[in-house]
């Protein structure tokens, strides 16, 4: 056992630290308080056994210090105080500074070894027991991943069965009124050209007065000249309206890889693209959209599940952004690893929730408008993925997260 005796007389110091190590401990001397918190930095002994009455610093203060010094490390040390003055006031300091046991010097050294024996198996006890939480806290933390795992396979579920059902609702509708509008716009052409082609015959009708007044007025009230150019615009914008519902039906299909939920190779610049016109409402309302894309190979990943990050980390981004702010999306890669980068110039994080901000049910955001799963959850996957999310934040400047992915899929050892 390694003991730190704290004793300002040299002579004593000396008898006793020689009976010890007569036991087999490894004594080391101090003589003051002060000397005796220098020490117990240095390196924590499994024992102290405290003078009282010392100068430059007293054994009340000295154990204060230790105690202190301790809690920023979740350790403990038995400390019993040896005293020549064993009155009730001084065992009541005693306990009071954080003093474990009270000896008097005088008493018998086989009550000293049973203390100390005694200090010994409280500590180990203390050990195990801080091992079992240890454990325990591990076992949590898995069990907190693990239902991340669930709840993230629940949503992409949900998420993939969304998009089918809206995919198959949307694009059979779309599909024919794309097909009857192509058919309407030749047929719209067909009309006009007999229109034209009647238009050719009104020097012939001047003999026929009536006739071609009739026809006049019929093109005035119909407005002729405007329909022909309108009606044309009409037929473009419709059909472009259809082009765009095909297209968000396409990104949100994209999005939930609901055709593709294996790991496969991936381009990972196409996903946070489709991911971006998802969330885009809520992204390009608050900032401008800057890509840097280097041109990443394919990577092997889950698409669905990387997808979700990018969803969280452009939503987070932009809900960091008060007003008006920028989002930049950043890529690039090396011969093991591929990485995204989403910086945005919002509020930034402060120092002490940046050791939070991925553990679950932790938010920043008003009660009732964020479960505090969205990052958890992408850490989840990162981890998944054999990857990891970093990030860097300046309070008042912003944040940038990044997401870093093996480029090929590691093998079960």
């Amino acid at each position: 056992m390694k003991i730190l005796l704290v004793e300002d007389s040299r002579a004593v110091a000396v008898v006793m630290a020689a009976r010890l190590a007569s036991f087999g401990h490894e004594v080391s001397l101090a003589e003051n308080g002060q000397i005796a918190v220098d020490k117990f930095q240095e390196s924590a002994p499994d024992l102290v056994l405290m003078d009282i009455e010392m100068p430059v610093m007293d054994g009340f203060e000295a154990t204060n210090r230790i105690r202190r010094i301790e809690e920023a490390t979740s350790s403990w040390t038995p400390i019993i105080f040896l005293t020549a003055s064993n009155t009730h006031e001084n065992l009541i300091t005693a306990i009071e500074a954080g003093g474990d046991d009270f000896l008097a010097k005088n008493w018998p050294e086989s009550i000293l070894q049973a203390k100390m024996k005694a200090m010994t198996r409280i500590n180990t006890l203390r050990q195990r027991l801080a091992k079992n939480l240890e454990q325990l806290t591990e076992t949590n933390r898995n069990l907190a991943d693990t239902q991340n795992q669930l709840l993230q396979s629940q949503t992409m579920a949900s998420v993939g069965q969304l998009a089918a059902g809206v995919a198959h609702e949307i694009n059979n509708p779309v599909g024919f009124v794309n097909s009857n509008l192509g058919s309407l716009q030749g047929q719209v052409d067909g009309l006009l050209r007999v229109i034209s082609a009647y238009e050719t015959a009104d020097s012939a009708l001047a003999a026929h007065p009536g006739i071609l007044a009739a026809i006049t007025a019929a093109k005035k009230s119909a407005d002729l000249d405007f329909l022909r150019e309108d009606i044309v615009t009409l037929m473009t914008e419709s059909r472009d309206g259809l082009a765009r519902v095909a297209k968000i039906v396409s990104n949100l299909k994209d999005f939930s890889q609901v055709d593709n939920a294996d790991w496969q190779f991936v381009k990972l610049e196409a996903g946070l693209d489709s991911t971006l016109e998802v969330v885009g409402s809520e992204v390009k309302a608050k900032a401008e959209v800057i890509k840097e894309y280097v041109g990443l190979p394919d990577v092997e990943c889950m698409a669905a599940q990387i997808n979700q990050v990018f969803a969280k980390l452009l939503v987070n981004a932009a809900q960091a952004i008060e007003r008006r702010g920028t989002i930049t999306l950043r890529t690039g890669f090396d011969e093991l690893e591929a990485w995204v980068e989403i910086e945005d110039t919002g509020h930034g994080i402060p120092p002490e929730n940046m050791k939070r901000i991925f553990d679950p049910f932790f938010s920043t955001l008003p009660i009732g408008q964020g479960t505090g799963m969205g990052l958890s959850l992408a850490y989840s996957i990162a981890r998944g993925h054999h990857g990891r999310i970093d990030v860097k934040s300046v309070v008042g400047q912003g944040s940038t997260f990044r997401l870093t992915l093996p480029r090929k899929r590691p093998t079960a050892a």
